[in-house]
């Protein structure tokens, strides 16, 4: 009886997986989605040299608020290089773009919240246009298996709740340390 249902078993297991969507079939982890996603390469490689990755590959689910390979650009070469020299501080820049639990753009609560890092950063949604801290979103909810990927526009080096300067002051007294 068995033998009999096995071509037919085969039949339907093969039109299952032709009709299952193509993003289930290969979904992947927050490190592998942002390399697919390709602009994010230098934040992927301080990933990697840090640490961080293993956290991202494996844990979650998390928010990723991944500046682009251009805001890294924009934040300064001999800044970020002198960063990568540092490994746990680093670990604790990249952990300050990420939070505990999955939001997609349309989830995001504005106020303040914790990062990894133990950090706060400041979150807003004014019609659509969400910002974080002194970023803006420029790409959202690109998802991957254990969490979600925002593209900004800047990287976030410092604590947005714990001082009362405007954020961006704050962004640029800290990084006077790495010039």
């Amino acid at each position: 009886m068995l033998q009999a249902l096995a071509p037919c078993l085969r039949r339907m297991l093969l039109a299952l997986a032709l009709s299952t969507p193509a993003s289930i079939a290969l979904a992947e982890d927050l490190m592998k989605t942002a390399e697919i996603a390709g602009t994010f390469k230098r934040f992927i490689a301080a990933a990697e040299e840090s640490g961080v990755d293993k956290t991202l590959k494996s844990g979650g689910p998390y928010t990723v608020f991944a500046p682009t390979d251009e805001a890294i650009a924009r934040f300064g070469e001999k800044r970020w290089k002198a960063l990568q020299k540092d490994k746990p501080q680093m670990a604790q820049l990249l952990k300050r773009h990420v939070l505990p639990g999955k939001s997609l753009i349309t989830e995001i609560k504005p106020g303040p919240a914790t990062t990894l890092a133990g950090s706060m950063l400041l979150l807003k949604s004014d019609n659509g246009k969400v910002t974080v801290g002194p970023g803006n979103v420029t790409q959202s909810d690109i998802a991957a298996d254990n969490g979600v990927i925002h593209a900004i526009d800047t990287v976030l080096i410092e604590d947005q709740g714990s001082q009362g300067q405007p954020a961006r002051a704050r962004c640029c007294t800290q990084v006077a340390a790495y010039h």
